[in-house]
């Protein structure tokens, strides 16, 4: 049997950050992760250039049943910690419109460093170790793989749960957590393109509109996003599409009509439109019909699918279109009602919704209010970002924070004896 004062389980983003920290306070510290190796998530992220975090911080960035949460949380481990750590083992920010990545645009680039940090301050990974049983027994935690027995007197699970399975993401870890009484809240996919019921998409497939979409949930508004939307086959995607989806999978799941309206052009009023489709339809047509009437106000066939459900024939002259037609397709233009059917599959979402109820954990220290020296840290937990970087934030500050206490209550009665950082 290996003995070990930390044992972080799952090497993801917060994983490697909670084993750094770890160990950095000198406690004895292991990773074990079922994957070959550790960390294969993060090249993935920001399509492969790691959008590790974001300068824009507030509570409206996260969510989860309790967002507030991640107060305590940030606060010791922050955005402006975050580049300042990643800037001492080795990643030099590219800054965009706030977005951080790393100099090299290289995801690679924040994974080595990580693992190069983490041999540093004496981190032992044990990689292909799948878990088998976890048990707490007296003091210590006795964890059975298939590379062995270990026990530790503080365990970390990050884990994160079902996005990104070929990553390692696969929720396996959830029965021993909920084995030692942790409840989980529903889980959905987040960051993820959404389903829509009308058979207008297929002739929308690839179109790209800056749009506002407004999500509703039972006829009541819930949340609104502005950016590019992509229009697919199936439905909508795109950044502002993610940024809502989690609620609308949510709602999805305990079975309430949900729906979006998106205005394809948010910068102007219902009359301008009005007003300036009469402009081409009436004295500016020079002889078009209805669809070359709408050529070059938008996407050709976003305008012959708007021309239809409007009720107007796409060859109909022009001038032949009618007051209360130019209202309808105002409305269109201004509102189009998507059914939301559902999602992609959430081992297609970049980040799952839901996870151990932060009720049940601590704040301050990431761990456990009902098992002793058991700690959390990354996605596992409720708590998720939006796009931007948030995500990773998250992973960061929590496994800092999991990090530190856990060999805090390892090593009680220990002299500390910090190593000192990369220069």
């Amino acid at each position: 049997m290996t003995e070990t004062e930390v044992a972080v389980i799952g090497g993801g983003a917060s994983g490697l950050m909670a084993s750094i920290m770890s160990a950095s306070t000198g406690a004895d510290t292991i990773i074990l992760e079922h994957m070959d190796r550790v960390g294969k998530k993060i090249l993935a992220t920001g399509n492969g250039k790691c959008n590790y975090t974001n300068e824009v911080q507030g509570l409206s960035c996260y969510r989860g049943e309790d967002p507030a949460f991640t107060v305590p949380v940030m606060k010791q481990f922050d955005q402006k910690k975050t580049v300042d750590f990643f800037r001492r083992i080795g990643i030099e920010p590219k800054i965009k419109n706030g977005y951080y990545y790393p100099a090299s645009e290289q995801a690679a680039s924040v994974l080595d460093v990580l693992r190069m940090e983490a041999a540093y301050t004496g981190v032992k990974e044990f990689v292909s170790c799948e878990i088998k049983a976890i048990r707490k027994q007296g003091n210590f935690f006795l964890i059975q793989t298939g590379r062995g027995d270990f026990r530790a007197k503080s365990i970390i699970f990050s884990t994160g749960l079902f996005a990104s399975p070929k990553s390692g993401s696969d929720g396996s870890a959830l029965p021993y957590i909920e084995h030692f009484g942790h409840h989980i809240i529903d889980i959905v996919p987040a960051l993820v393109p959404l389903q829509g019921k009308q058979s207008f998409f297929k002739m929308l497939a690839g179109i790209r509109a800056e749009t506002l979409i407004k999500l509703y949930i039972n006829g009541a508004e819930t949340t609104t996003e502005r950016g590019e939307l992509q229009l697919t086959d199936y439905g909508i995607s795109g950044i502002p599409v993610f940024q809502i989806s989690r609620f609308a999978t949510k709602a999805l799941k305990q079975k309430k009509q949900v729906y979006a309206i998106i205005d394809f052009m948010p910068d102007r009023s219902f009359d301008e439109i009005t007003s300036l489709l009469k402009l081409r339809f009436l004295k500016r047509a020079h002889g078009k019909d209805a669809a070359q009437a709408m050529i070059g106000l938008c996407n050709k066939k976003l305008a012959e699918v708007l021309l239809k459900e409007a009720g107007i024939d796409l060859h109909i002259p022009a001038e032949k279109v009618s007051e209360k037609q130019f209202t309808r397709l105002t409305k269109l233009l201004k509102g189009l009602h998507v059914d939301i059917t559902g999602s992609k599959d959430i081992a297609q979402a970049q980040v799952c919704a839901g996870g151990v109820d932060t009720h049940e954990i601590d704040a301050e220290s990431m761990m456990s209010k009902l098992v002793s020296g058991l700690f959390f840290a990354g996605e596992v937990v409720d708590i998720d970002g939006t796009c931007g970087g948030y995500n990773l934030q998250w992973a960061w500050s929590s496994g800092y924070v999991a990090g530190i206490h856990a060999a805090e209550y390892a090593r009680r009665g220990k002299k500390v004896h910090k190593k000192e950082m990369r220069k």
